[in-house]
């Protein structure tokens, strides 16, 4: 598979990344969270407030995250890296951002009113606008390996 065309199949196939934040004593923090891409440019997901990854997101917004598939066989695994800014969407823009969350990636899980994810509801629907796609290629890779494993920078547009 070309580069671009499996960043944009592990971002389409899969429904949890893990997010990387800081905290504020500089410790690198991950977290799974269930996401719903916006093309290639955005991802939203919802959390607590009280969470920890939303509580350095509200100190720190620069957030590393990885998706990948956690059920491939050993050796195997393809992982798209994403660099971003992350924030809280703002109320007045939510209900426009609610419709372009797609939630029928997550069978059994209802969607949510813009209500709930207000003032004084604790949830929130958070967005991280990506600035850098990258995917990991093996060296082994038969037409992009050079013997060592790497990350590739690809534009997704």
């Amino acid at each position: 598979m070309v580069p671009v065309a499996l960043a944009k199949h592990l971002i389409d196939s899969n429904r949890y990344m893990v997010l990387g934040t800081v905290d504020p004593d500089g410790r690198p923090r991950v977290s799974p969270v269930y996401f719903s891409p916006d093309g290639y440019s955005v991802v939203y997901w919802v959390s607590s407030l009280e969470s920890h990854h939303s509580r350095n997101i509200a100190e720190r917004p620069e957030v590393s995250m990885v998706v990948f598939d956690s059920a491939a066989e050993i050796g195997s695994g393809e992982a798209v890296y994403l660099i971003a800014r992350a924030e809280v969407v703002p109320d007045d823009e939510l209900e426009g951002c609610l419709d372009t969350v797609i939630w029928t990636r997550f069978p059994g899980l209802r969607q949510f009113a813009a209500a709930e994810l207000r003032d004084p509801e604790v949830r929130r629907l958070y967005r991280a606008r990506i600035s850098e796609h990258s995917i990991h290629i093996p060296g082994r890779h038969p037409e992009y390996g050079t013997g060592t494993d790497r990350r590739m920078t690809v534009d997704l547009g």
